[in-house]
Order: C-alpha cells, then structure tokens, then sequence
C-alpha cells in the first residue's frame, strides 16, 4: 500500500510538472521569449533597443529579422539571428532542431556566414541534403525587388521561436543584413529578471510612443493557446492529487504499520513474558518500520517514474514541441517523503511497549 501511494504521488507529480513546463515552452515557442516586442519592415523594433535594454527588470534583449524570402515559387518567413546570442533570451530546446543538438547547429550556424536552416517540409519538398547550396530570392531596399542570394544548407529546424510550424528559414543576422542593405530587426526578444508581466508592463508604458509597435508577454500567449492540449491547467488538479497520494501514504505508512502492531500485540507480551525486554521488543518494529519504508519509497518511485514516463511518452503528439526530459518537483516530493518517515516513526513510538505494562491484561486479550 505504501508503494501503491508513493508510485501514485510520484508519477502524478513528475507528469503534472512535466505537463505544466512544456505549457510554459509552447507558450515561448509562440511569443518567441518572455516579453516580444513584434514591428514591421517600416517601423522595426530595434530602433527601441537602447530604451528597453534600460528598463530595471529585463536581462537581456536581443534583436530578430523578420523578413521574407522566396523558396522556389514559396514564399516564407525568413528569420535573421545572431547565433552566439539568441540563446541569452529564449530557450532552444534541442527538439527544435533535426540533426544534431540546439548547441550544434547553432555553431555551425555561427561559424559558415552564408549558412541557413530550413524546415523539415522544405527539405523534403525540394529532397535538400546538408551541404547544398540555395538560392533564395530576398527583396533588397535599395530597389525594392527580390534578387537570389546563394545561402548553404546546414541543417533542419523543426520549430523555432515566433516561427510558423510549417515552412520557416533562420539565417545569419549579419549575412541578411549584408545582401539586402539593411541591418534593421523587426522583432526584439527580451528575457525578464522576474515576472514577465512587470517587464512586459514596463515595457508597454516605455512604447506608448510608437503605436505601430506591438508587444505581447509569454503569460498572455499561454492563455490564449488553444491548439493543444496544453492550453489546460493543472494547477487545480494537482493539488488535489498531490493531496490524496499524501494522505494514503501517511496512512498507509503510519497508520496501516500501527494497526498491524496493535494486532500482533499477544505476540510481543509472550515475548515480554520469556523476558524480552522492551528495547529489544522495538527493534522488531523499528526494523519492521524500516522495511516498509524502504520497500515502499523504492519500488513506488520506480514505478512512479516508469508510470509518468509512459504518460508523457503516450503524449508526445500533443506537445509542441516535445519535452526533452521530465521535470521532477524535488521539494513536493520531499516535503511527501519526510511527512511519510515522520508517521512511520509516530506509529512505532506510538505502538512499542513500555516498561511496567500490564503483559497479563494484553495475554488474556
């Protein structure tokens, strides 16, 4: 029963928490980082830089083309990065890229200046190996047309922040900015100190200026995503759950351990009676408090982690991306474990003889 409880606690825990952080991830998928600022071609966002880098609660802003290019007769988003920066302000999953890690690519990224990412329907669109060379049609400022720019295959992204999930390509910043005259940014990416909300205010009031410019928080995208199933929030839920599982394991623990004593009770007064002393009659229960704790926390963490695993593997299509690893709340779970040790020891001292009982009383019983 204990490990009944503790498989139970376990696996609701890591799957609710698992659950919860790759709302959060969808969340900064789709706004791109905690707070985003989003302008246009005409009225690009990193003209604001220097004025949001000042605000008190952002650590870091970095800036992001958002350009267009032709892909054949396609045309699709086109995002410009600085390799060596983007991740100061957004996470990149390693699921977001085929191929090799987030770490990889984006050092290869860095390293070949003319390199480019392109998405998994593309390449299988146009049956691109590593190595290839693209030409792409980017519009230059100068006269306002597409012209081809050579770029090189590098690798596959499947998702990316901002980016639609379909048809995507992400670039050199500096090598955009080169071939089609200019180094404006249309997006900037901001990672708050504390609650992006007080950023995200922050920086709406700072903006109030410049209309055209439209700014949006990963809590507000969290809310609003309703594609998939984790648009739910479990916060509720869990608790109750988590409530639950306590209780069985405290009383399955403590209270089964108890009961099971007090039944055996004839037993330890024959003991007493051949001369058993009490200390010596505890050590049966300590060491019987011992195996059920040990035994119970073991094997219902076990299985509690294969259980979540299976859960979040079962699930792996309706997360967006999906999770790398699983997510475990050490503190619930050891807040559980201490609760569980305490009612095992509560019951034993509880239970054991004591000297000067009545061994007769407990014999007629």
């Amino acid at each position: 029963m204990t490990a009944l409880a503790v498989s139970f606690a376990v696996s609701t825990a890591i799957f609710n928490m698992t659950f919860n952080a790759q709302a959060l991830v969808d969340a900064q998928l789709t706004n791109g980082a905690d707070v985003t600022v989003f302008g246009t071609a005409a009225i690009p966002a990193s003209a604001e830089m220097d004025v949001l880098s000042s605000l008190p609660d952002v650590i870091a802003v970095q800036p992001m083309q958002h350009r267009f290019a032709y892909v054949g007769s396609d045309l699709q988003d086109l995002y410009g990065i600085d390799p060596t920066a983007i991740g100061k302000v957004t996470n990149l999953s390693d699921t977001y890229f085929s191929g090799g890690s987030a770490s990889t690519l984006l050092t290869q990224l860095a390293d070949r200046g003319d390199g480019v990412l392109v998405s998994e329907e593309t390449v299988q669109d146009f049956q691109l190996a590593i190595g290839d060379i693209i030409n792409l049609r980017l519009m230059n400022v100068v006269d306002h047309q597409y012209h081809p720019v050579p770029f090189t295959f590098i690798g596959v992204a499947r998702e990316f922040p901002t980016a639609p999930s379909d048809s995507f390509l992400v670039a050199n910043a500096a090598y955009i900015a080169k071939v089609t005259g200019s180094a404006a940014s249309e997006y900037l990416l901001m990672k708050a100190a504390g609650d992006p909300a007080v950023l995200f205010a922050e920086a709406k009031n700072m903006l109030r200026r410049v209309p055209a410019l439209q700014i949006k928080d990963v809590g507000s995208a969290a809310k609003i995503i309703s594609s998939t199933l984790t648009a739910v929030d479990l916060s509720g839920l869990t608790t109750i759950e988590l409530g639950f599982a306590l209780a069985m394991a405290v009383a399955s623990a403590g209270l089964m351990l108890a009961l099971g004593v007090i039944e055996r009770r004839r037993d330890f007064a024959i003991l007493a009676a051949i001369g058993a002393r009490p200390d010596q009659i505890a050590t049966f229960l300590w060491a019987e408090g011992l195996l059920v704790a040990i035994g119970g926390v073991s094997f219902g963490a076990i299985q509690g982690a294969a259980l979540a695993w299976m859960l979040v593997k079962l699930l792996t299509g309706v997360f967006d991306p999906a999770p790398e690893s699983l997510s475990a709340p050490l503190a619930c779970l050891s807040v559980a474990l201490a609760l569980l040790l305490a009612s095992i020891v509560v019951a034993v001292f509880a239970v054991q003889p004591r000297r000067g009982s009545n061994i007769s009383q407990y014999l007629r019983q």
